[in-house]
């Protein structure tokens, strides 16, 4: 017998806030879309996320804009599980067409076949177009350095829920972005202590004279930038809404008790190698911070704005002895750490997806989530448009800018009809 194939004009695969997206953009523009979720809507929000998460931006800001966060301060930080409630009544106010618990398998374009063949784990689909919503956060690295010592507690990021998961004594976090430095902030004031290998990052104010760092990127046309600078593409952001929000301070983390070493190198035996650029990706962090701050002041003088001086946000406490006298080679052992965390980031993946729509390094290749591949759209990645291509509201717009060049095709495809 043959396998019934049901026949779609666009396929969306996940349903986490990118997907969510998507398909509010197509159910407005009235084509014919499913959504296919191997978990349910916004799983990695509940189940890949450490317990205290909150969002990285205010909830006036890190919305859509048809709906609102309920029952909160629009200034405050959201839960990570409120956040995925928002997308699971987001998806029901829109009465999206998800389904939930289906795997994509894979997708094909056969020849003299118009469209894609889907084969899920509930079906096989014909559709004319597929969209793929997965986001940058599908397989978490842990790099080939990492030690194979198996008395060491060894996690990524993504599987750290809080301090009491990890076995008594200190703990190495590897990667000072926001997950790493949030993380190894945690530990520390849960009496831990903790060494923060800190690499290149960018670290601009939480909020500065009255106003958040997400609203100065907006009125500076930050959050529009199509290209990162060069030499940035691997910089990480150290930011964070936790405790109500505040700016990270590398030199105020030290002076509270967190070792902070270098990049890490290698390891040696029971020793782990840090590089000696420690002084150099604080003082580069510092000077991204500074320059926001100059940027926000000239645009306050050029505007007129009536917002409050700080002038001690200018004010950069002295260097740690950390930074002057780096740690290069720690003996783990003697240090008394049983746990390393690698807030070291994630891949793609994408094996699923059998179609020439990739660059010679395997990575989607595309301008403004429209692939080389006709018929084929990529959501939800870092700088798909603009900085803001990530954050929840960046998503949004990124999707109604794909929904429109679907309805495009499906134009063309319809001409007779149209004519």
């Amino acid at each position: 017998m043959t396998a019934k194939i049901q026949h779609i004009d666009t396929l969306i695969v996940g349903a986490g806030q990118a997907g969510i997206a998507m398909s509010e953009h197509l159910t407005r523009q009235n084509v014919p879309h499913i959504v296919l979720e191997k978990s349910r809507i916004a799983e990695a929000w509940r189940t890949r996320r450490w317990d205290s998460l909150v969002a990285n931006g205010p909830a006036w800001h890190d919305r859509f804009p048809g709906l609102e966060f309920p029952n909160v301060d629009p200034d405050c930080f959201v839960k990570k599980d409120s956040v995925a409630d928002y997308f699971e009544a987001y998806a029901e106010k829109f009465e999206a067409p998800v389904h939930t618990g289906v795997e994509v398998h894979s997708v094909t374009q056969e020849q003299g076949v118009s469209g894609f063949k889907v084969v899920t784990s509930e079906g096989v689909y014909q559709a004319q177009r597929v969209v793929s919503a997965t986001g940058p956060f599908q397989t978490p690295v842990i790099p080939a350095i990492a030690p194979k010592n198996p008395d060491l507690y060894q996690i990524h990021s993504a599987d750290y829920r809080n301090p009491e998961q990890l076995p008594e004594g200190a703990v190495m976090v590897v990667g000072a972005g926001s997950s790493g430095v949030q993380i190894a902030d945690e530990l520390l004031q849960s009496g831990r202590k903790v060494y923060l290998s800190v690499g290149p990052h960018d670290r601009p104010p939480r909020s500065y004279r009255g106003r958040d760092f997400v609203w100065w990127l907006g009125v500076l046309g930050l959050w529009d930038a199509a290209a990162n600078e060069p030499g940035k593409e691997h910089v990480t952001i150290a930011v964070s809404g936790a405790l109500g929000g505040k700016t990270i301070d590398f030199r105020k983390l030290a002076k509270e008790g967190m070792n902070l070493v270098g990049r890490t190198q290698s390891f040696e035996g029971d020793h782990a190698i840090f590089g000696a650029d420690l002084a150099t990706n604080i003082r580069e962090g510092d000077q991204n911070y500074l320059s926001l701050l100059r940027q926000a002041d000239e645009y306050i003088a050029k505007n007129g704005l009536d917002l409050p001086e700080e002038p001690e946000a200018h004010q950069l406490l002295e260097d740690p002895d950390c930074m002057t006298n780096p740690i290069l080679d720690l003996n783990l052992s003697e240090a008394g750490v049983t746990s390393i965390i690698w807030a070291t980031g994630y891949s793609t993946e994408y094996n699923w997806l059998e179609v020439d729509a990739f660059d010679e390094k395997g990575q989607p290749d595309h301008h403004r989530g429209v692939s080389k591949a006709a018929g084929i759209y990529f959501l939800g990645l870092p700088w798909l448009s603009r900085r803001g291509s990530t954050f929840i509201w960046g998503v949004w717009h990124d999707a109604k800018y794909i929904a429109d060049q679907i309805v495009i095709q499906r134009q063309y495809q319809h001409y007779p009809d149209q004519a």
